[in-house]
């Protein structure tokens, strides 16, 4: 037994794993809006009528100009780690031939990922995107819905991205990665 020496105690980081099996358990509804990040179950803010719209939009836009050239993903998971697994409004994945039925999509898999925020912009832009720099994620869009723009984020590194850029209502962009999904931001915002 050590006396005299304080000891700190340390948050239990949940795995994918043990986050799998809590559902499987029942811990968490059917409903819940819940993801995980860096090992804590975090709950997610709910869906407004104009969050929902745009990630509609979005969603027939980058489905008929993706074709076979990539798999979209809205509101499902990505695997960047054994302790994180999101669950952004967007993802870009390679396109694969099982559309990933053999795992979620890995930081090596993704080209894009978009986050629709209204309410959590600041959440977004300071934890979600430096987690996404870190695991490599090549490019990131925030969608502010408030502001009637687009944040841009690429060049990732361990510290964050190097490049950012906002793009304004009456410009357009497109992935790095596929040039051909140019769509402006209105398009996006409606």
């Amino acid at each position: 037994m050590i006396v005299g020496m304080a000891v700190r105690p340390q948050p239990h980081r949940f795995t994918v794993d043990e986050y799998y099996q809590m559902g499987e358990a029942g811990i968490f509804h059917e409903d819940d809006r819940v993801e995980l990040i860096e090992g804590e179950i975090i709950e997610m803010v709910p869906i407004g009528v104009e969050h929902a719209a745009c990630v509609n939009r979005l969603n027939r836009y980058l489905v008929e100009r993706a074709k076979r050239q990539a798999v979209v993903l809205t509101q499902n998971p990505v695997r960047l780690s054994n302790f994180t697994e999101p669950q952004p409004d967007f993802a870009l994945a390679k396109a694969k031939e099982d559309f990933y039925a053999s795992g979620h999509p890995g930081p090596e898999d993704l080209m894009l990922i978009v986050e629709v925020s209204d309410t959590s912009l600041k959440y977004d832009r300071d934890v979600k995107a430096a987690l996404y720099a870190r695991m490599g994620i090549p490019e990131l869009w925030i969608v502010d819905i408030r502001k009637r723009r687009v944040e841009v984020f690429r060049s990732p590194r361990p510290t964050g991205y190097a490049d950012r850029q906002t793009v304004e209502e009456d410009d357009e962009l497109a992935p790095a990665a596929l040039p051909i999904l140019k769509i402006g931001v209105k398009e996006i915002l409606g």
